[in-house]
């Protein structure tokens, strides 16, 4: 039996997992190597003494482009897996949302 990738077990592992056609993957790696490289250059600034407002400039355009990022993917998600889940018949995906979104909104 295979490990999950997510919370390594091997047996019984009750997981969520979604297969993501090949453009909507792309558009979120895409999206997370450019925070990657937006982080990677703070810290740059950082290790090069840089003036902290300036910092503080580049933290809020990260913050800006990770608040963009979950807007795909909660969009992403309600289109695809919470309406898949709705016509099954399973509305708890409806109260997984409604805890989602509340845990967004801290």
């Amino acid at each position: 039996m295979s490990e999950c990738n997510y919370c390594k077990k091997k047996e019984s592992c009750v997981c969520k997992t979604k297969k993501r056609d090949e453009k909507e993957y792309k558009d979120l790696i895409n999206r997370l190597n450019r925070i990657e490289g937006q982080i990677r250059g703070i810290k740059k600034m950082v290790d090069n003494d840089a003036y902290c407002t300036d910092v503080l400039i580049q933290v809020s355009a990260i913050t800006a482009a990770l608040n963009s990022f979950n807007r795909v993917l909660l969009s992403n998600h309600i289109k695809t897996c919470v309406a898949d889940n709705i016509r099954e018949g399973n509305d708890d995906v409806i109260d997984e949302l409604v805890t989602t979104l509340q845990k967004l909104m801290k």
